[in-house]
């Protein structure tokens, strides 16, 4: 298996909407093998399936030392959140960008395992956060967009240089 590359912003891929999972076979278990390949190799927590080029709603999630382990969420879907924070988020699609976010830290969700099983949980802390973060992925948004907008500003234009000094384009 290829290691994966993760798209970086300004990737217009990163703002497309993922399509549900249908069918649970190979291809799948594939493409999970691949995301935690990736986070257990580049440190990261979470990791959404549209991250490496596959616009498909899957999503992993491993928050060391957590009650959860690693988990896989297909479909995920958010009924309700509650105990909003800030937490600090970053993401490896958007390397050098730390930034402090309102979150909620318990959200209830349903989601399919990596075999169809459908699965309810009540999940809280930096796993319920970095779920949302990863969803948001799913669906074609990333953190900076929680930003206030001089924040967000200042961020897209240090991006946009250090992205000009790299031969980046499209920000």
């Amino acid at each position: 298996m290829n290691r994966p590359s993760i798209l970086k912003y300004p990737d217009e891929e990163l703002r497309k909407i993922s399509q549900p999972i249908k069918v649970f076979d190979d291809d799948l278990k594939s493409v999970v093998d691949q995301l935690f390949e990736v986070i257990n190799t580049q440190g990261g927590i979470g990791l959404s399936a549209p991250q490496i080029g596959v616009l498909k709603r899957i999503s992993v999630v491993h928050v060391p030392d957590d009650e959860y382990g690693p988990k896989v969420y297909i479909n995920p879907v958010i009924h309700s959140k509650s105990a909003y924070g800030i937490v600090e988020e970053s993401c490896l699609s958007i390397p050098e960008v730390v930034a402090n976010i309102i979150r909620a830290t318990k959200i209830n969700i349903s989601a399919h395992d990596i075999s169809g099983n459908k699965i309810q949980a009540n999940l809280v802390g930096m796993h319920a956060v970095c779920l949302q973060h990863e969803i948001d992925h799913l669906d074609g948004k990333l953190f900076i967009d929680k930003l206030t907008w001089p924040r967000r500003i200042l961020v897209k234009n240090r991006l946009k240089r250090k992205n000009q000094r790299t031969g980046i384009v499209g920000i």
